[in-house]
């Protein structure tokens, strides 16, 4: 699995952290961990928590990567903006037990954690523990057992409704302000990692063009 991890701006002192312990945890499972920033307050590039969804967006449905780990000060607007995007599933994540039911439960493709509140003490050790929680096991087994079948039915109807409420990703980028898509496709880790493993040439190619 590609994992992509995203910072904004806010938050963006820790990404060193973070990322150290998203590799600790998923690399020996066999996961690649690409790192897409910021990587630090001062960054040229700022990316504000919904051009971080908009990020998400991009990379999951240009198959560059299969889930996206991002968040904010309190993880509840990257949540948000990250699930106003097409075929991005993103929960918000504050302990293992969330991280476990809902990979099990609502087989995701995004996590947003908050990196401000309740990040003190033992910090490390619980993203550790979620991370391990997140991609240690296949992604909708079920929680508890007895309710696999209705929870799998669930996500199956989730997924069509937002196929009807949502706009594919192309006319999405196509209709957003055009300066706010450069802004957040500018930084160093997107040119870096996105278009070796972006799968849609079309996306591609517009992206390219917007960067021009």
């Amino acid at each position: 699995m590609k994992i992509a991890l995203i910072n904004e701006n806010s938050q963006a002192a820790k990404n060193g952290l973070i990322f150290e312990c998203l590799k600790k945890v998923c690399e020996p499972m066999g996961h690649t961990v690409y790192n897409y920033g910021m990587y630090s307050a001062e960054d040229e590039n700022q990316l504000t928590y919904v051009q971080a969804g908009l990020l998400a967006g991009i990379l999951i449905n240009s198959g560059a990567c299969d889930y996206v780990v991002t968040g904010c000060g309190t993880g509840e607007g990257a949540m948000l903006a990250c699930n106003s995007f097409p075929k991005v599933l993103c929960g918000h994540i504050v302990d293992p037990s969330d991280a476990y039911m809902f990979s099990q439960i609502n087989a995701g493709n995004c996590a947003a954690i908050p990196f401000a509140k309740g990040f003190g003490w033992g910090a490390e050790l619980n993203l550790e523990y979620m991370f391990d929680k997140l991609f240690s096991t296949e992604p909708g087994g079920g929680y508890p057992k007895e309710r696999v079948v209705p929870e799998q039915r669930n996500k199956k109807i989730l997924d069509g409704i937002r196929e009807i409420t949502l706009k594919d990703m192309m006319t999405v980028l196509k209709e957003i302000d055009r300066d706010f898509l450069k802004e957040a496709i500018s930084g160093e880790g997107f040119k870096k990692y996105f278009f070796e493993n972006c799968k849609d040439e079309e996306m591609a190619a517009f992206l390219k063009e917007v960067l021009a």
